[in-house]
């Protein structure tokens, strides 16, 4: 992306050939932009590996390279993608970094797979396989979420057709906040009424008039009788 903005990916790419005559001004403009885009994929890398590109000059031989050797193939990716998005479940996460966590590998398996879009728009199958894909999305969303929220995602399967993602987290969003003010006013409600009540160990920790003054008074000892106030 960097190299495109700056109008240089053709030195990667090999669509920018060198020029055959050493002595042209188009030779020295190339040669000073072949050394700028070698400069800047050695700076991007880690030093571990540009020691191993340190001698390599030419911008599209440090480019195939490091492609030959750190790309990967697009099925074994796919499977690790599938798999993840198969078993993530909401668990402990709130619903923002759920949802968040599903929308990455959604564009990651898009990158790999993209639609395959006919040129006619007007045909009406771009809309259909957008709708498509937006329900399988909506449907792997609610899949994931914990079980708490099983009413709200029975009502949302409810409807026909179903809702976009955006909208069906939207509304998980919203009863996720209402149950937090709701678990938020119990928590005030508990926390005055233990301040109301009294502790029960010392409803009965002073003793009464009565248990005092029997305490007090003598007894005799050969007959065990408290002497008469």
């Amino acid at each position: 992306m960097a190299l495109s903005a700056k109008n240089k990916i053709g030195f990667a790419y090999s669509t920018l050939k060198k020029p055959m005559n050493t002595a042209s001004v188009e030779f020295r403009i190339w040669t000073r932009c072949n050394d700028l885009v070698a400069s800047w994929t050695m700076n991007s890398i880690s030093k571990e590996i540009a020691t191993f590109l340190i001698y390599t000059t030419n911008a599209e031989a440090i480019w195939l390279d490091l492609k030959e050797r750190f790309s990967q193939k697009n099925g074994p990716r796919i499977f690790q993608l599938q798999r993840s998005l198969s078993t993530l479940t909401q668990d402990n996460m709130p619903i923002s970094q759920y949802f968040t966590r599903l929308k990455a590998l959604w564009d990651e398996l898009n990158n790999f797979k993209p639609l395959d879009l006919c040129d006619c728009c007007h045909c009406g199958k771009i809309k259909q396989i957008l709708d498509l894909r937006g329900q399988e999305y909506t449907i792997q969303f609610l899949m994931g979420l914990n079980d708490s929220y099983s009413q709200i995602r029975g009502q949302i399967l409810l409807h026909d057709p179903i809702p976009s993602i955006t909208k069906v987290f939207s509304l998980i969003v919203q009863e996720e906040k209402q149950r937090e003010i709701s678990l938020s006013s119990l928590s005030h409600e508990i926390a005055a009424l233990m301040t109301r009540t009294p502790p029960v160990g010392n409803r009965f920790s002073e003793p009464t008039k009565q248990s005092f003054v029997e305490k007090e008074r003598p007894i005799y000892f050969h007959c065990k009788i408290p002497e008469q106030l």
